[in-house]
């Protein structure tokens, strides 16, 4: 046991190196090892610079890996989250409207920094174009995340009918407000542009604060993993036992639910929407062994990493120039998967 605890995170630095070295070196131009490295340490002054262009694209390919690694891992922990607040591995930011709602907070940040509010908000909000983004879709999540809590569990547990359907309806009313922001913005084609964009998910032309505000959010809401975490596995048995054995479960789920809007509105904010990552990565983690959330919170961590990275990475070298937005990626890769998790719970399904 001891063995395998102490070999999980040399396993998983040496993915993850090995997945950002390939991520930096692959693109429209090749890079050698050496410019890569070159590159980076000159982003960290340890040595000259290159030749201008080449240097630029590290640095670009550079924030562009880092953001992945955070939005990936955020996307895996808030999908760890919100199974075990909801005690059903079917649940995920995006099918129960988390990254819908981000994705609706940060379109209305867009509209007000391209112009579309009374000049009140407008003149208050000079200076804090950056911070409204992420902090609207904070918000917005939030309240979605809430809304499906509050209507699916309004009889106690919330079952795999009721959480799909209420995910469905409130993404639905989500995605409605979202149309019709899009529509009144037909004519703006930037912010027009700027709010499609956030559909198909974006990891092009990354900066220091796109990684800062990831990571930053990431950092807040692992600090609440080990105060929900064996709690989370006491209430696999129901709230009346948990609060048996002393877990306050209206704290137990306002600290998860917060943490995980936290993380998955912070990768929204910074890539817009990328489904499946929350609910692909915890099933994998669970057919590697990792049932409990004591583990299986920490281990999304880097393995939402990896994969998110290695997905990106597999097909920016499969099809180069003609690789696809990460948000359609996912969903190409999660649908079928989410198809595949349902049929093979054909049996639980028919008692529902």
């Amino acid at each position: 046991m001891r063995t395998r605890v102490l070999s999980a995170p040399l396993w998983y630095g040496l993915l993850l190196t090995g997945l950002t070295a390939g991520s930096l070196m692959l693109g429209s131009s090749a890079l050698a090892a050496g410019e890569v490295l070159e590159g980076t340490g000159a982003m960290l002054g340890l040595c000259e610079p290159l030749e201008r262009s080449t240097q630029a694209i590290v640095e670009l390919r550079v924030w562009r890996a880092l953001c992945t690694l955070g939005v990936g891992a955020a996307l895996a922990l808030s999908g760890g989250l919100i199974q075990g607040l909801f005690r059903n591995a079917l649940a995920s930011p995006s099918l129960i409207g988390v990254t819908g709602g981000a994705s609706l907070g940060a379109a209305c940040a867009i509209l007000i920094v391209g112009g579309y509010a009374p000049r009140l908000v407008l003149e208050s909000s000079v200076g804090l174009d950056a911070l409204l983004v992420p902090l609207f879709s904070f918000v917005m999540a939030l309240c979605t995340t809430a809304l499906v809590a509050w209507i699916a569990s309004a009889r106690g547990r919330a079952s795999v009918t009721t959480l799909l359907l209420v995910g469905i309806a409130v993404n639905m009313c989500v995605s409605g407000a979202f149309a019709t922001i899009q529509y009144l913005t037909l004519e703006e084609w930037e912010v027009s542009r700027a709010i499609l964009a956030w559909t198909f998910g974006t990891l092009d032309d990354r900066s220091g604060f796109h990684c800062l505000t990831v990571f930053a959010s990431l950092a807040v809401s692992t600090l609440a993993v080990p105060f929900v975490a064996r709690e989370l596995d006491l209430l696999k048995g129901g709230e009346e036992d948990a609060e048996a054995l002393g877990v306050d479960v209206a704290r137990t789920k306002r600290v998860a639910l917060v943490a995980a809007a936290l993380a998955a509105s912070a990768a929204v904010a910074v890539a817009g929407q990328i489904a499946f990552v929350g609910l692909v990565v915890p099933h994998l983690l669970r057919l590697f062994g990792q049932h409990s959330y004591r583990q299986l919170l920490w281990h999304a961590l880097p393995a939402g990493a990896a994969f998110l990275l290695g997905a990106d990475v597999l097909q920016r070298w499969l099809f180069g120039a003609g690789a696809l937005q990460p948000g359609v990626m996912m969903s190409l890769v999660g649908g079928p998967f989410f198809l595949f998790l349902l049929v093979r719970s054909r049996r639980e399904v028919s008692t529902w």
